[in-house]
């Protein structure tokens, strides 16, 4: 476990975070390599709400994985933080670490709570809002 200003957490901060200007953080193909690559996703969420740079429309995100087909990326959420009305165009999966979620597909409504996901078809049209300070790991897998 890793505690908030030890120093494995500001090892793994200042590897998640990237000093330049241009990117917020080096390309996931860059910190996260490897034929094998472990993700304590706990630690991960805990990085990058620390991160110095303010929440746009109230998340943080940040990409994990991006090989071949799949992508993983991270969101935390502030309480009313959401992603508009957006679709992918692989199989999607929303997966809620922490906090809860209303998802929004077509006029239904999704609540995802801690340990919930839900999988949805390419190209369906989805918006996600944050109940709660949350975190979702969203894994794409392009058709």
């Amino acid at each position: 476990m890793l505690l908030k200003g030890g120093s494995q957490y500001r090892r793994l901060l200042e590897a998640f975070v990237d000093q330049s200007d241009e990117r917020l953080r080096p390309h996931p193909s860059n910190r996260l390599s490897g034929p094998a690559v472990a993700l304590n996703l706990p630690d991960l969420a805990r990085a990058l709400q620390a991160e110095p740079h303010p929440a746009k429309a109230g998340h943080r995100q940040a990409g994990l994985i991006h090989r071949g087909p799949l992508r993983m990326v991270l969101f935390s959420f502030e309480a009313g933080g959401h992603l508009p009305e957006h679709r992918a165009p692989g199989q999607v999966v929303l997966h809620c670490l922490r906090g809860e979620l209303d998802v929004k597909v077509g006029e239904a409504r999704h609540r995802l709570g801690s340990g919930e996901a839900l999988v949805l078809e390419p190209s369906v049209a989805h918006a996600v809002e944050a109940v709660a300070e949350s975190d979702m790991l969203l894994t794409v897998c392009m058709g």
